[in-house]
Parts: structure tokens; sequence; C-alpha cells
């Protein structure tokens, strides 16, 4: 079961970029993130033609999550619990049965949290908190679990091509990255990093300065494992050269096969 997260930036801009390279890579689920368009308004049908399954959680202009999956999708949530008055479009959860093995599936947008100080990077910290009870949830089923998503968080120093430059940054803060690090520390395995080590693995590349060009990017979309899901991971990758296409998104696809 080949599981992808993909922030495409906009599924009137991106649709071309996001068939093709549904067609180059055949993920078997790929978790979306901002597609920025309400719920009647997503091009579904195309993605049915191509045997998907579709689910989404949107937002006019703004934020928005999916899940397309050639295996049906049962069980859908949308929205994270613990705040009734949140209408920002940024979680969805289904359940999947792989030929072997049952997944829950988390699509994830974490905000942003810029500029800090302030109500954004509150929401932010607030946000990471209602995601960690959520997930000591998800983790007592005992069943594989993979939440994935633009997580705007740049873990470590070596997860920025320029880590100074973004030390002040809602991305990289301290208490961002420790937000992140109890979530992981609950018991989940961030799936990249369990394989590949070192620097210059990115995920995303601002439109700006050049910086596909000098490789000056950050990594800030993550796949985490539970532990069920962890023992299934076969391979991890960053399909990076997506970002070098006609009209891309600034983000790449990231994936993780599993035996289920």
């Amino acid at each position: 079961m080949k599981i992808a997260t993909f922030n495409i930036n906009g599924i009137k801009a991106r649709f071309a970029a996001l068939c093709d390279w549904l067609d180059e890579s055949h993920p078997d689920i790929a978790l979306l993130q901002e597609i920025k368009s309400v719920d009647a308004n997503f091009p579904r049908e195309m993605f049915e033609d191509r045997g998907y399954n579709v689910e989404t959680h949107g937002q006019k202009s703004f934020n928005g999550v999916a899940i397309l999956s050639k295996f049906p999708l049962e069980d859908v949530v949308r929205g994270l619990p613990g705040d009734e008055a949140d209408e920002q479009a940024r979680w969805i959860e289904a359940t999947v049965v792989g030929d072997a093995q049952a997944v829950r599936l988390c699509g994830l947008y974490l905000p942003n949290g810029n500029p800090v100080p302030g109500p954004k990077y509150d929401y932010k910290l607030a946000w990471m908190a209602r995601m960690e009870a959520r997930a000591r949830e998800l983790l007592q089923s005992e069943m594989p679990v993979v939440m994935a998503g633009d997580y705007n968080i740049i873990p470590q120093d070596e997860d920025a091509a320029r880590s100074q430059a973004w030390k002040d940054d809602a991305l990289a803060l301290p208490a961002s990255r420790a937000a992140f690090r109890r979530i992981l520390n609950l018991g989940f395995t961030e799936a990249f990093r369990a394989r590949v080590r070192g620097p210059e693995h990115y995920s995303f590349w601002d439109y700006q300065a050049g910086a596909w060009q000098r490789n000056d990017g950050i990594r800030i979309d993550h796949l985490l494992l539970s532990p069920q899901a962890a023992d299934l991971m076969r391979d991890v990758r960053i399909d990076a050269e997506i970002r070098g296409r006609e009209k891309p998104s600034d983000h790449v696809p990231v994936w993780v096969e599993l035996a289920a």
C-alpha cells in the first residue's frame, strides 16, 4: 500500500500537474492539502475515472484537505476534535482495508503560525495540542495509523538549507519543535528519518529568489506512523524532481509503502 502526502497549493492551478503525478507514481492513497476549494467544486470525477474514491473537507479559497484512495474509505471524519468553533478545514480521517491490513489515515494541514508572536501562533500551538490528544486516542486503537500532511514544522536544523534564516519563524521555533516531538514521543515514527539521514532532503522550495534552482529548501511534509504501521514500512521517498516541472506546487509529494 503506497500512501502519499502532497500539498498541491490549489486544485485549480495544480490539476494537470497532480494528474500527471498520479498517472506516473500510482499511489494507492494520496492525502492532499491546500485544495483551496469547497467540496462541491472539487473535480472528483477526474479522480474517480482513475479508480480513486474521493473524500474532501474543503473551504473556499483557503486550506482544505482531501483523500484519494484506490480502496473504499470508511468511517470518514472531517475536522480535528477539540474545538467546536474551529472552522478551518485542516484535518480528515478515514479507514482503508488493504489486501492484508486495515489502516487508519489522517490527512492534515497544520497551521503555519506566522507572524510570531500573535493569534496565529497561538492557534498553531493550540491546534498541535488538539492533535496530540487525538493521536493518543488513535494509538489506543492498536491498529496501524498514518498521520500525514503538511506539518509546517522544520523538525531539526538539518531540515533547512539555511537554518539560521528560519530560527525566528513559527516553523522552527523551539515551542513548535517541542510540540512536534511530544506527538512523536507518544510512540510514532517519522517515516522519512527512519530510513534517510543527513541534510539536503527537502519537500518545499519557495517560488521566490530561485529557491529550487539553489536547492534552498525545507522539509515540512511528514508521515508519522504508529508502531503497528512502522512495522509494515517497506520504503519511503520524497519525489523532489516534481518541483522542477511546469506550473509546480511549492511542495512535492512524500510517500511511504506499507506491507498492508
